[in-house]
């Protein structure tokens, strides 16, 4: 059985979003998938009573404390012993969940993920990643990994390079791609580009034989999937590419780009006509921040999974779906036995 912990109480709108998202979730989970909620267990009953939801449907783990967004991380996470996040941590610490996510306090999201879970041995520093949808009239719709997209702003090379590892094995676990192609993020597609970060990150990658490397890609292919399914950038550049993104999904919404532009049904003959033509909507809603549900923490000892603090019900739903396709994909001891077998040949 799948145990996917998500913290009820995590967020500017809960418990009542992360309720109506996690009753949402029940029609797409497999069977034997189960969400294991943290808070306050009488309210949680009351909200799944409002939704006509049996409280049978979940686990409940009550908790009498919340992390606020104001509250000091740290300093909160080990004063409030009974919070939501603080005991999740502590359940996926004792292997009673298997992965936990939140809408709360990133702060505390980090402290439980870097003091609770800790960093897998091997992994120079944990990183914030996140998918983006790529499209073309080839492929259609697709998925590519972007990080780090808000932990390390003043990333060493060898940390970049080893992002390429982490990302790589995520895309080969969790999107199931084969060969995935490694991209470091430029101002120029030519090796030489860039600043002294970006080159010295360029030849560490290219000497490591462990991933695909493909070289660099501007941000005017990232979207294309042209050229890499892993784009590897710091945090400061990935932040702030993540926000563009998110503005101009805001910006394309409130200009008519959410309203239906094909018939559904005329969607897949169209496609098939005229190839380059391809369907807006599909594109838009993948870039939607509320399909995407939240940021992996990846190189760390089980799944943790950061959503916005204003999540919404759709998007505590996507969350949850990605964090038990992240379960089931077993990325952390997959990449235990990649860092493990490194470093058997590198002793060697």
């Amino acid at each position: 059985m799948v145990r996917i912990g998500i913290d009820a109480m995590g967020g500017d709108f809960a418990p009542e979003v992360a309720i109506e998202g996690a009753v949402m979730s029940l029609k797409f989970l497999d069977k034997e998938s189960r969400i294991v909620l943290f808070g306050d267990k009488e309210r949680i009953e009351e909200l799944l009573k409002k939704h006509n939801c049996p409280a049978e449907n979940f686990d409940i783990v009550a908790t009498t404390q919340v992390i606020e967004m104001g509250d000091h991380p740290a300093k909160a996470f080990i004063a409030k012993r009974d919070s939501s996040i603080t005991v999740g941590f502590n359940y996926l610490a004792e292997g009673k969940i298997d992965g936990f996510a939140s809408a709360g306090s990133t702060g505390a999201m980090m402290v439980g993920s870097m003091q609770v879970i800790k960093p897998i041995e091997g992994v120079i520093r944990p990183v914030l990643a996140t998918l983006i949808p790529t499209v073309s009239a080839e492929h259609g719709i697709q998925r590519a990994v972007l990080m780090d997209v808000g932990l390390n702003v003043d990333a060493k090379p060898e940390v970049l390079a080893q992002y390429g590892l982490l990302g790589s094995i995520y895309a080969k676990s969790a999107l199931k791609m084969d060969n995935p192609r490694v991209a470091l993020l430029n101002i120029g597609e030519e090796e030489g580009k860039g600043n002294a970060q970006a080159k010295a990150t360029y030849d560490l990658m290219k000497e490591d034989k462990r991933y695909n490397f493909v070289g660099n890609v501007e941000a005017s292919y990232i979207f294309t999937g042209k050229i890499g399914d892993v784009v590897v950038a710091d945090a400061f550049v990935g932040n702030s590419l993540l926000k563009m993104a998110e503005a101009l999904y805001r910006i394309n919404f409130r200009l008519g780009g959410g309203k239906p532009r094909l018939k559904n049904f005329l969607r897949p003959l169209l496609g098939r006509i005229v190839p380059k033509l391809y369907w807006q909507n599909d594109f838009w809603d993948a870039m939607n921040a509320e399909s995407v549900g939240g940021l992996q923490v990846m190189g760390i000892n089980a799944p943790v999974m950061i959503g916005h603090g204003s999540s919404s019900a759709r998007a505590i739903c996507s969350m949850i779906l990605s964090m038990e396709r992240d379960i089931k994909s077993n990325f952390p001891q997959k990449l235990r036995e990649a860092l493990k077998e490194s470093n058997s040949e590198n002793k060697e």
